[in-house]
């Protein structure tokens, strides 16, 4: 079972990179991620794997060129070789005029609790009885359930020839669960801690039956535009899209966001809050980037107004900024990119939603969601495992499933209440967002399903 290589360690490796002769800047990225993933369908497990990665990523600076090579040869030779690859590739590589130079050092915060032992030791007989309290909780003759339980590890380290070095360890275990069988109904349910033992698999199994249970026999309805009371996964693929959309700051400074040039504007309804911070408690984050900034918290949109994106060294220097510390492992065309949103919540229960709903649909999540337009910032997508009726604030039926083409912006303005209650939602690895239940006004569904 593979453990920490520690800050001691990886020091010893960067440094054989760091001193590669002819460069006038280096600076090296380690990321040591390893993890456990248990697959189970017809509610008995099919696959268990197990996998290891040392990735060491050396980024050289020769005059106004930039180089970077990457190796999983995790020794000084190792690392020594592919310096010198990067160097050899920036003396060829084109001039870069607006690279910015490389990290300054800085303090980072470590985040007490981070990292689990038992979560990153976590054996594959530790995964399998987590399914199995799942499985147990499916209460009902002809149901399945199938789903992932995942735990992954890392340990990440950036260090350079400015003086910078900063580690940190981190945790992350996953149950996401499908329950099926009966009349054509399937419900869903999962969740994401910083460690295994956070989670309640019974519970998530009970949660994902129940659905399944109460969407037996779903009817066609035809679609338009309805009132929809989302759940928080399915407000978590808003987000996600939102994201990528539109809050790197190099999409906004070179007018390809929906936000550009709308900074101090309303851009959602008053009771939407949206912010990234790594180092809030209640989120999964490094406390610096793959640059080695110092993350800190960014307000990107209060009470409806959008304030600022995020951004790497690049991206501030073209707007005259200073970095966020949201910069992803290089060579990034991409930019910035936050990995630890949360919507701030309300004081509305999902009970308290559906009630207040005359005519609308309740959503459990979406999926094959894509992006259509995205200054308009819409979406398209289908409803998935659960979708249900609500007339005169009751839940009636449940129906079939609806495929949407909606603005997201477009319905973060037509917000009607927050849910008091949120959850964390990992789409992958290093990103998750927390995000609560929503109640909107108006949301197009453009088609029906099959399925």
């Amino acid at each position: 079972m593979p453990g920490l290589i520690g800050p001691d360690d990886v020091r010893t490796v960067a440094d054989a990179a760091l001193e590669v002769t002819g460069a006038d800047a280096v600076e090296v990225l380690l990321m040591h991620e390893w993890g456990g993933l248990t697959r189970f369908a017809n509610s008995s497990i099919h696959q268990s794997t197990w996998r290891e990665d040392t990735a060491v990523r050396v980024r050289v600076v020769h005059q106004d060129r930039v180089g970077v090579a990457a190796t999983n040869d995790f020794s000084k030779e190792g690392a020594a070789r592919a310096a010198a690859s990067a160097l050899d590739m920036a003396r060829v590589a084109a001039p870069d005029p607006l690279f910015p130079g490389l990290a300054p050092p800085a303090e980072t915060s470590q985040k007490e609790g981070s990292f689990d032992e038992a979560t990153a030791s976590a054996s594959p007989g530790a995964r399998a009885g987590a399914v199995a309290g799942l499985v147990g909780s499916v209460d009902g003759d002809g149901f399945r359930a199938a789903g992932v339980v995942e735990t992954t590890a890392v340990e990440v380290a950036v260090a350079n020839t400015e003086g910078q070095f900063c580690y940190a360890p981190l945790t992350q275990a996953t149950v996401s669960a499908v329950v099926s069988g009966g009349e054509g109904g399937a419900g869903a349910a999962e969740a994401t801690e910083g460690r295994l033992g956070g989670l309640d698999p019974a519970g998530i199994g009970t949660r994902a039956f129940a659905k399944a249970r109460d969407s037996q026999h779903p009817s066609q309805i035809d679609p338009g535009r309805f009132e929809v009371v989302l759940e928080p996964s399915a407000v978590a693929t808003l987000l996600g899209f939102l994201s990528y959309m539109g809050f790197g700051g190099r999409s906004i400074e070179e007018d390809r966001s929906p936000f550009s040039g709308r900074e101090g504007q309303a851009v959602c309804a008053p009771s939407i809050t949206i912010s990234d911070d790594a180092l809030s408690p209640q989120a999964i984050g490094l406390p610096f980037d793959f640059e080695g900034t110092p993350r800190r918290r960014v307000v990107l949109i209060e009470d409806g107004v959008f304030r600022s994106g995020v951004y790497d060294r690049r991206s501030a220097r073209q707007s005259g900024r200073e970095s966020t510390g949201h910069a992803l492992p290089p060579p990034n065309p991409m930019g910035a990119f936050p990995l630890n949103l949360t919507m701030a919540s309300g004081d509305a229960t999902v009970e308290d939603m559906i009630g207040s709903t005359d005519r609308g649909l309740l959503v459990t999540r979406f999926h094959y969601s894509n992006v259509v337009h995205p200054i308009e910032t819409t979406l398209t997508g289908m409803t998935r495992d659960g979708t249900w009726l609500i007339e005169h604030g009751e839940v009636t039926r449940p129906v079939r499933n609806l495929r949407f083409t909606q603005s997201i912006l477009g319905a973060l303005a037509d917000v009607r209440s927050v849910g008091r209650d949120s959850a964390l939602v990992s789409e992958f690895f290093f990103a998750a967002s927390r995000v609560p239940a929503l109640r909107i006004g108006s949301f197009n569904f453009s088609g029906a399903s099959d399925h």
